[in-house]
């Protein structure tokens, strides 16, 4: 089964997107998505109803390190590198709005 993408659906959803795409990249887009979606369709033509049920195909269990706690750092000594410190914490410039 070919599953086609057109390069005007690649194209519209370049516009969607707000990209810029020239006609070339479009078609190969359309080309590389088509490829793609065979695939998933060839893999989706599978016969797996005989398989076993597995979350991980190789047993592992998760390997956890023991929570052993430790001394952090000071106020000072996490301001001590910072380039902008005011009252006690980091200064940043402001990402979103006016600054105050």
């Amino acid at each position: 089964m070919s599953s086609r993408i057109s390069p005007k659906e690649v194209a519209h959803v370049a516009m969607l997107a707000r990209l810029s795409l020239t006609d070339e990249e479009a078609e190969l887009y359309a080309s590389q998505l088509s490829s793609v979606l065979d695939h998933a369709s060839d893999i989706e033509s599978l016969d797996i109803h005989d398989l076993e049920v597995t979350a991980h195909p190789l047993g592992l269990t998760n390997r956890t390190r023991m929570d052993i706690v430790v001394a952090g750092l000071s106020q000072r000594e996490a301001l001590s590198q910072a380039p902008d410190e005011a009252q006690g914490m980091f200064s940043v410039p402001p990402v979103l709005g006016e600054p105050s």
